[in-house]
């Protein structure tokens, strides 16, 4: 037996005890040999590295996340990842499978990656049904089956549709259910449950789900939980309070730690690493909280390779020089060092090539003053309105209704103190226009605008005047995709994403800077949300309580009633 490498005296994290020890780990290969107390010298390894004082634990496993919510390719994406100690994750693309379809996926998936990136088939493509958004691309059975067939397919990327999978036996979410848990039974399949309880969770359960990651409360880690539902926490679930509840029941057995969505300026400070150092600093054990990054992600997926610093198992691994705040020396794949601390060429720009015609794929028309006036035919001085009302954490959103002015025959939005918001269809397909209104966004005369909208990822743009308005569409047409603000008629903000309208194809340092100055031009026209951008473009996405948009516009995101703009019985709104 060859030994490639030896480490000395380093504090090893031992997963099955949840215990650090003193010991010395032979590396043969891609593989761990030995671990032990024991002097191995009479191994003979070519390289010898003390670690006296130094903590090793096993490379962070992300098991829920998509790749496209840091708007980079996976090229890219992969060094920036190992930076910050993820070795391995399960990457749902079913971003760029609503827009490319399964071409998409296939070019992800040729992309060659030092990062392990393993794929969950997407699900939901799209989100809810084409009669509900219209997309570039659909994945049903035919495709499934194709995907099933790939080496690095591991599981089924989150069920979406709560309507589908609650009360339409024949639905498309629930034939693809069916088809996976025949061809593939011990698949694990993942699951968006966000604020469903009692019977509507056990039919998600009964169809096959057996796993959450949204929002989190403590009554509904309890339930879920209790129920057999393995929660994976992301950066908004990981409070004081839910910490408490996982103490209190030692229930880490059930939970993994995962990004979920991290956007590249984000991306700029830490990934998974971030969550784990949120985690403890909310009250998680240092063990539990490395644990639930490691072996119980490892677990959940069905690896039987990775999440431990064991004979046989891959030597992915961290060194960490503190161990509170996880601050991490250097990164180890596969027994070769791949970072160190200080290191930024894991941030280069991606050598990706991807279709000339993924550059060219937004195909909408310009709008007019007179896409955005609403004639009302009947006199009346005022209208009521449904309106999104959005929050200041998180992304759901609220049913509220609002009397609006009428002005010379047309809704007077612009004078409401609302915001107007629309989706327009950007494929080519059927021209689509959605429209509604929203509360609680921009309280300064300005706009903003993004083709990355979740999930059917279409072009949407949100105001308060129909100069900002016109001035942000005509941006993002110019930029073939992208983000754009505009304050007072003017342009103040762009981060372009020309692949897909979704992913950039610039430095992470380039896109990140892009992104914050699209934050900070947000912020400047009156957003207010801990996530401004995540905010925003997940106002079209209709599986996310409450009310939502699309280029069939306002909509329940549980019933999925169509919900008009202009709710008034006695009112014509004939726009």
């Amino acid at each position: 037996m060859k030994i490639d490498l030896l480490i000395e005296n380093a504090l090893v994290f031992n997963s099955f005890l949840k215990t650090f020890d003193v010991e010395n780990i032979a590396i043969s290969g891609e593989k761990f040999y030995y671990v032990s107390k024991e002097n191995l010298r009479y191994l003979h390894p070519s390289k010898i590295l003390d670690a006296s004082g130094k903590y090793i634990i096993p490379g962070f496993i992300d098991i829920h996340m998509h790749i496209e919510s840091s708007m980079i390719p996976p090229a890219t994406f992969s060094g920036a990842a190992l930076s910050h100690g993820v070795t391995t994750v399960v990457a749902d693309s079913h971003e760029i499978a609503n827009v490319f379809g399964l071409e998409g996926i296939r070019t992800f998936m040729d992309e060659k990656t030092e990062l392990d990136i393993f794929y969950a088939i997407p699900s939901s493509v799209p989100s809810t049904t084409p009669e509900l958004e219209t997309t570039g691309g659909i994945i049903g059975i035919e495709e499934v089956l194709s995907l099933l067939e790939h080496p690095d397919v591991i599981a089924l990327g989150e069920a979406m549709n709560f309507k589908g999978i609650t009360s339409e036996p024949d639905s498309l979410i629930r034939q693809i259910l069916k088809t996976v848990q025949e061809q593939k039974p011990f698949m694990p399949l993942e699951g968006h449950v966000p604020r469903v309880t009692g019977e509507d969770l056990s039919k998600f359960m009964y169809a096959g789900i057996t796993a959450d990651h949204t929002h989190q409360s403590p009554d509904s880690i309890l339930e879920k939980i209790k129920s057999g539902i393995f929660l994976e926490f992301q950066k908004k679930s990981i409070t004081p309070e839910n910490i408490a509840v996982l103490n209190k029941h030692q229930l880490f057995e059930h939970i993994a730690i995962i990004t979920d969505d991290i956007m590249a300026d984000d991306l700029l400070e830490g990934h998974l690493d971030a969550n784990v150092r949120l985690a403890i600093e909310a009250g998680m054990p240092v063990r539990e909280a490395i644990y639930t990054t490691t072996y119980t992600a490892a677990r959940r997926m069905g690896f039987q390779d990775r999440g431990s610093i064991s004979a046989g198992y891959l030597a992915d691994f961290l060194i960490l020089d503190q161990l509170e705040n996880v601050h991490i020396e250097a990164v180890y794949k596969k027994g070769k060092l791949v970072h160190s601390r200080g290191d930024e060429m894991s941030y280069s720009k991606n050598d990706s090539a991807f279709p000339e015609q993924f550059y060219h794929s937004i195909h909408c028309s310009p709008l007019t003053k007179d896409d955005l006036q609403f004639p009302i035919s009947k006199k009346q001085n005022c209208v009521l309105c449904n309106v999104m009302q959005i929050q200041e954490i998180g992304t759901f959103t609220e049913h509220v209704q609002r009397e609006i002015s009428v002005k010379n025959g047309l809704l007077d939005w612009e004078n409401s103190g609302l915001a107007l918001i629309l989706v327009m269809e950007r494929y080519g397909k059927n021209g689509n226009i959605g429209y509604g209104l929203v509360e609680n966004a921009l309280t300064e005369k300005g706009a903003v605008g993004t083709t990355w909208a979740h999930d059917h990822h279409n072009l949407m743009v949100m105001g308060t005047s129909m100069e900002d308005i016109l001035q942000v569409q005509e941006e993002l047409l110019r930029l073939n995709g992208g983000y754009a603000v505009s304050k007072d008629g003017k342009v103040t903000a762009a981060c372009p994403l020309p692949i897909g309208g979704i992913l950039s194809d610039e430095s992470v340092p380039v896109l990140g800077k892009q992104l914050q100055a699209v934050r900070n031009g947000m912020r400047e026209i009156g957003y207010k949300n801990t996530n401004e951008i995540m905010s925003f473009s997940t106002l079209s996405l209709p599986v996310s309580p409450k009310i939502k948009i699309t280029d069939f516009g306002m909509m329940d995101v549980h019933t999925h009633e169509h919900i008009p703009l202009v709710e008034d019985d006695d009112a014509d709104f004939i726009n």
